[in-house]
């Protein structure tokens, strides 16, 4: 017999089963989107290069391999708008389904390209536009899962519910880094490029099946319908939701460049630890590959209990004071972690305990916080749209082009100094971003206004902390 969980007495009732399925949902959602990310990123790393930019130099192909990696993040700002836009005039059980099909169905397909040797520069062609149309899926899915089960989730356990989204994340990244590990394992290199790179690809149709199958037998968001109901379908209530969705009105909110600065600072380490350093480790160090595949699958691991640790403790104490505890850890520890990894003479365990450190802290850590908090800081009538466009500006900028730039600035100098300065700017935005933003715990998501739009004087009454 299920317990209703009521999240407020004027919000449609949902039962601890439903709940369970969002949950499940958006926990699914997000696994299959970082599998794909994990998936593409180390095999952009350690060994597309080979597979579809055989005729450059070794940085060269590494920093074409990562350039196709970034296409799919031009695209996702697209898929953002669009697919935010409808799930905030539609719903979010619509889009949601939609999203986890195009992601899924690219991701698979990725599996049986031809390579460069076999069609040529067509290789590389089809390889990006796969990363487009899954980009666009891709744009709105972390977003409308973050928004759906923030919705869903009642007061007082919002953090620890919706670091399910992060947990998704987590075992994303270290299914996939799993699946890549067996494969160096098991396969020599001429295997491995020559059939054994498509393998994880494939793999991943399993996971899209299921959540396609969980999303079908979803329930709309409570907050949603409650919002929808109570603004009916009149002209009114049509011009006050394009007005909200315009990008003027967007750019022009305080909470809109907090959110998107507490994302810059966490996209930026994401895409230098978990994408470029794997590549730099290997293809200019000279470590084995499974030095950082190995590392990163341990770290996942660990972070099954630092995940929703700091979702917890954000239930107890606010989003603000921990987001800014992980921020200057950040960046505390860049320049000693990133010392100790890249200094060959430390023995393989030392090297693996720093890359697991650090991607704890500057990766898992903020993402754990990421998701509520951002749900937290818009209004119910914008929040799927201005968390989407926010999240994937600040991921484009700092994912799709940071590694690209990373491999620049190291080829320039012929040092990893580069890398520290990045990782530290990145985690110093996110800093001020949390210093700047109010704290949202707990705030009422049905309220229409932006948080920081909210005036002081009526932060008390709109669910915000003075």
């Amino acid at each position: 017999m299920n317990t209703k969980i009521e999240l407020n007495n004027s919000q449609p009732e949902r039962s601890t089963s439903d709940l369970v399925k969002a949950a499940v949902s958006g926990w699914l959602g997000t696994a299959l989107e970082f599998m794909d990310f994990q998936l593409y990123s180390l095999g952009a790393a350690l060994v597309f290069h080979e597979i579809f930019f055989p005729e450059q130099s070794a940085a060269m192909a590494l920093i074409l391999a990562m350039g196709t990696y970034g296409a799919g993040y031009i695209a996702r700002i697209a898929g953002a708008f669009f697919f935010g836009r409808m799930g905030d005039t539609i719903g979010r059980k619509r889009v949601l389904f939609i999203t986890i099909t195009m992601m899924g169905i690219c991701t698979t397909l990725i599996g049986v390209l031809p390579t460069y040797a076999q069609i040529g520069i067509f290789a590389p062609m089809l390889l990006v536009l796969l990363r487009i149309i899954q980009g666009l899926g891709a744009g709105a899915e972390i977003s409308g899962a973050g928004t759906m089960l923030a919705e869903y989730a009642p007061k007082g356990k919002r953090g620890i519910i919706s670091s399910l989204v992060a947990m998704g994340t987590n075992c994303g990244t270290l299914s996939a880094t799993a699946i890549w590990a067996i494969m160096f394992f098991f396969l020599s290199k001429e295997e491995l490029l020559a059939w054994g790179w498509r393998v994880p690809f494939l793999a991943s149709v399993v996971v899209m099946i299921f959540a396609i199958w969980l999303r079908m037998n979803l329930k709309e968001s409570p907050v949603f319908e409650k919002v929808n109901d109570e603004a009916g379908n009149t002209a009114a209530a049509k011009q006050a939701a394009d007005k909200t969705h315009s990008l003027g009105a967007m750019f022009t909110s305080k909470s809109f460049w907090l959110a998107t600065g507490l994302r810059f600072g966490q996209a930026g380490n994401s895409g230098l630890i978990q994408t470029f350093l794997a590549g730099y480790l290997v293809q200019t160090l000279l470590f084995e590959k499974s030095v950082p595949t190995d590392a990163l699958m341990i770290s996942s691991v660990i972070g099954f209990f630092t995940i929703p640790f700091l979702g917890w403790l954000s239930d107890k104490i606010g989003r603000r004071v921990p987001y800014i505890i992980v921020s200057i850890s950040s960046i505390i520890l860049a320049y000693p972690m990133l010392s100790m990894i890249m200094d060959k003479s430390n023995e393989v365990n030392v090297i693996m305990a720093s890359i697991i450190i650090i991607h704890n802290v500057a990766v898992l850590g903020l993402f754990a916080l990421e998701n509520i908090t951002m749900a937290e800081m818009f209004g119910s009538r914008n929040r799927f749209t201005r968390m989407a466009i926010s999240k994937e500006a600040g991921g484009l900028v700092a994912v799709g082009f940071g590694p690209v730039l990373a491999g620049i600035f190291v080829n320039m100098t012929d040092s990893w100094w580069p890398i520290v300065v990045m990782m530290i700017a990145y985690s110093v935005v996110g800093l001020i971003s949390a210093l700047l933003m109010p704290e949202v715990r707990d705030r009422d998501l049905s309220v229409l206004e932006d948080a920081a739009e909210t005036p002081k004087s009526q932060r008390a009454v709109k669910g915000l902390h003075v």
